[in-house]
């Protein structure tokens, strides 16, 4: 039996380590830079002003529990949506963003700048930012660009999953996309930037609107560096070195977004985690190919089949996650290639199907400061990792002239 001394000493260490974890994450800035409930939740009807624990992963008294200051909120279409109806669709899904912070001045301030994020954090409301998750919501068309970013857009994922006529993505010049797959085969024009492609970033720059290289191509990615003068962002993209998946980012790419003064934002979703959790994915699906293949048959994605089979049987999904240490391990390695400076936290909250242990919702974020100060992580770092990096970069980006 522990002497009652040495047990009251180590009670009281668990204890102030509880409280220092817990006041080190309410007094950082805690960023998320990409979250689905947009699109995924509230396109749907519902409003994150409700309590939608069960539903969604997000909603707003969940934000504020979690001790997230601020939140870019997705604008997300596949690529059943194109001329004529993709950037519509975005702009309907600003407006329904811009309502509900209309309607709740006292609990969020929408972030068009770093200064009103500061304000933001100073008021202690959410400060609500919009990311716009594919280019083909510009439909090749500039004017469209400099609209959304008018509109409050901060930054522009080039592609998603499905390559533009000016851009390839990852999914599209990879052999291997079997982990979120739409089961719509794209086939890009030509691997990288056209010259188009070239004149979207040209913009992105002037304007101050962040480059975000999540899920574009290698030779798109590669095309950017060699053009951007402004620091990127990878929104929600994990290390390939940990877990080689198309969506992942090598190292040398990770090292060019170091060099270029970037970040790179870590995807919760455990397939990006996790290099084992395909395995168990893929036997998960066996077992329930029947009701996949009926879901198939009624057109639904790729993505929405995982996401449902997830909600009609969550215990089997749950044994799929794969441990938090495993997130905390892409941080460790993305630290020691090039710097604490260039990570940061992008959960794809509501775009996903499974995440780490641990991390079900968006109160789930302190369990990542606390993991952070187990692995080492002092206190400045860990406030660069919650936030501090990717205001620097939104800073970086929104100095610039002419706008």
């Amino acid at each position: 039996m522990m002497p009652r001394t040495l047990l009251a000493i180590t009670l009281a260490t668990l204890l102030f380590s509880c409280q220092s974890y817990k006041k080190l994450h309410q007094e950082a800035i805690v960023i998320d830079t990409h979250n689905d409930v947009l699109s995924q939740v509230m396109m749907e009807g519902k409003s994150i002003e409700d309590n939608l624990t069960g539903q969604a992963h997000t909603d707003l008294n969940r934000l504020m529990r979690g001790g997230v200051d601020v939140q870019v909120f997705s604008v997300f279409c596949d690529e059943k949506f194109g001329k004529d109806t993709a950037f519509k669709y975005a702009n309907l899904q600003i407006d329904a963003l811009q309502a509900v912070a209309q309607r709740n001045p006292d609990r969020m301030i929408l972030v068009n700048s770093p200064a009103q994020l500061q304000m933001a954090v100073r008021q202690q409301k959410l400060g609500t930012m919009i990311g716009v998750e594919g280019g083909h919501m510009i439909e090749d068309n500039l004017a469209y660009l400099d609209s959304l970013y008018y509109r409050g857009a901060r930054y522009l994922t080039l592609t998603w999953n499905n390559s533009t006529s000016w851009a390839s993505s990852a999914k599209d010049e990879s052999a291997d996309s079997s982990i979120t797959s739409t089961g719509t085969p794209t086939t890009p024009v030509r691997k990288g930037l056209t010259d188009f492609g070239k004149q979207v970033v040209r913009r992105m720059n002037e304007l101050g609107m962040m480059v975000d290289v999540s899920h574009v191509g290698e030779q798109t990615f590669w095309d950017v560096m060699s053009m951007t003068t402004k620091p990127v962002i990878a929104s929600h993209s994990c290390a390939h070195a940990i877990c080689p998946v198309f969506r992942n980012l090598t190292d040398e790419q990770i090292k060019a977004i170091g060099k270029n003064g970037g970040v790179v934002h870590l995807n919760f979703f455990s397939g990006f985690v996790d290099p084992a959790f395909t395995a168990r994915l893929q036997e998960f699906r066996n077992t329930h190919r029947a009701e996949m293949d009926s879901m198939r048959a009624r057109n639904m994605a790729g993505y929405e089949i995982v996401a449902q089979i997830a909600k009609l049987y969550p215990e089997e999904a749950a044994s799929l996650r794969p441990p938090l240490a495993l997130l905390l391990d892409h941080v460790d390695h993305i630290v020691k290639l090039v710097g604490v400076e260039h990570v940061g936290l992008g959960s794809d909250f509501d775009g996903i199907s499974s995440a780490p242990q641990g991390l079900d919702d968006v109160t789930s974020y302190p369990l990542i400061t606390k993991a952070l100060r187990k692995r080492g992580y002092n206190k400045k770092e860990i406030r660069m990792i919650l936030g501090e990096n990717f205001i620097r970069v939104f800073r970086a980006n929104a100095r610039q002239a002419g706008s």
